[in-house]
């Protein structure tokens, strides 16, 4: 249930959006830029990121709404989960495992991020700008399970679904032209 009393009480993140439309515009545009724009990484590997570190941060909402995008992306079933118990023994590119070993630190301890973990990411085969959108993908879901859970946001399977669908044929993109922004 949202805790402002102006949302309805099913309140989803749209909602939100639609309410704060002069901040809700630069971000979804910065989603759609890091998510969707060039990189490295894989857009698959970017949402992957985005839900695994709003499950390791126990987001309901982010986590399964990007589960499910990862997912439409051909990200398997049951692999956020795996990766949230154990990144080694989890069934994901071996190149992957240095990156979600850097994002799990920074988030859960930020302030122990050495050179070490940097360069074991390059030493996997990943260079500067792969790095970077990890990081800026890690620091824009720590920032949006806090929007999400400060706002008392919600939702279920059918409502992840939904939007998986929507960010996979849309992208971000589409969610402005869908609040007309």
């Amino acid at each position: 249930m949202s805790f402002l009393k102006s949302l309805p009480p099913d309140a989803v993140l749209l909602d939100v959006f639609k309410s704060f439309p002069a901040t809700t515009k630069p971000l979804i545009e910065y989603h759609e830029v890091l998510l969707r724009g060039p990189s490295p990484l894989s857009v698959a590997e970017r949402e992957l990121i985005a839900g695994y570190v709003s499950g390791l941060n126990a987001c309901g909402y982010c986590h399964g709404v990007h589960e499910a995008t990862a997912r439409e992306f051909g990200i398997p079933e049951g692999l956020m989960l795996q990766l949230i118990e154990d990144i080694d023994r989890a069934p994901v590119d071996e190149k992957m495992k240095p990156i979600l070993h850097y994002v799990r630190k920074l988030t859960l301890s930020p302030s122990r991020m050495t050179q070490a973990d940097a360069d074991a990411v390059f030493a996997a085969g990943w260079n500067e700008q792969a790095l970077h959108d990890a990081v800026s993908t890690c620091a824009l879901f720590n920032f949006m399970n806090r929007l999400v859970e400060g706002h008392g946001i919600k939702a279920g399977p059918e409502y992840f679904s939904l939007a998986a669908k929507r960010l996979h044929d849309g992208g971000y993109g589409g969610l402005l032209r869908m609040l007309g922004l």
